[in-house]
């Protein structure tokens, strides 16, 4: 591979013998739609927004699963109430299911202490990502969802091209800060040639009890800007819910109850 690489194969004129790098899931899964999850940076919600798309495409009828690549920060097993530990015989590791029947890999169903840090560096972490999806043996899977690790580094470069990514979500916050390092990670994405299947705006406001008026506590909204500056079609808005984050904070996340992601994950479907 050349030192000057793009990723960008389909404009590349090297007889690069590392271009198809993709890797093929264990044997024995059947994966039909894999959606990644990813931040510009960490704390905006990323993780909450996969399990609350994981969870709507179950009650839509659809055999879900859910690979948390964030392997230094783990938080789904947490959101699910899962306590057990993940399993494996020769055949490969055994995903853990939720109490509606999402399966979940995780580096927390791994570790004998779910508060034990992960001291790795980058290529050890991206080789931990990417034994989740050669090693694990995911069952009839219609839809995957990836919770990425934040940023534009290492990890999830390797996830993006090891793992066939059908499409990215995006989530933000209002902030312009965040906007700007959205950017970043939808430049990033057409880089790899992976469609940004749209843009979630995390805390985007707070919804008066009495009143019912949208008060947009970190400013006006920008998802609609956002969207339309890097041609993206499809925009959710999830609001400071109290009962969302005691569902999350109590494992008890299947149980939530909103439709603030039902139209974007009609657009994914």
């Amino acid at each position: 591979m050349s030192e000057k690489c793009t990723h960008n194969c389909s404009t590349c004129s090297q007889d690069c013998a590392e271009r198809d790098l993709k890797k093929a899931p264990h044997e024995l899964s059947k994966i039909k739609k894999v959606i990644g999850i990813v931040s510009g940076k960490g704390g905006v919600g990323k993780s909450l927004t996969t399990a609350m798309l994981a969870v709507t495409a179950a009650r839509n009828g659809y055999s879900t699963a859910i690979m948390d690549a964030d392997i230094t920060g783990p938080s789904i097993p947490k959101m699910f109430g899962i306590t057990e530990k993940a399993t494996g015989s020769e055949m490969g590791i055994f995903p853990v299911l939720s109490k509606t029947g999402i399966e979940i890999m995780s580096m927390n169903l791994l570790l004998e202490e779910d508060t034990a840090p992960v001291i790795w560096r980058g290529p050890v972490i991206a080789g931990a990502v990417l034994q989740f999806w050669t090693d694990v043996v995911w069952n009839d899977v219609d839809y995957m969802f990836v919770d990425m690790p934040p940023g534009t580094g290492d990890v999830p470069l390797s996830i993006y091209q090891s793992i066939p990514l059908d499409g990215i979500v995006v989530v933000t916050t209002p902030q312009e800060l965040v906007s700007m390092i959205v950017k970043k990670a939808v430049n990033m994405a057409e880089k790899m040639n992976i469609p940004v299947l749209g843009i979630v705006e995390n805390m985007s406001y707070v919804q008066c009890p009495d009143c019912g008026k949208k008060i947009e506590v970190f400013g006006k909204s920008r998802a609609e800007q956002i969207a339309a500056e890097n041609k993206v079609k499809n925009v959710a808005r999830v609001p400071f819910d109290a009962s969302l984050t005691q569902c999350a904070d109590r494992g008890l996340i299947e149980l939530f109850e909103g439709n603030y992601l039902d139209e974007l994950f009609k657009s994914i479907e």
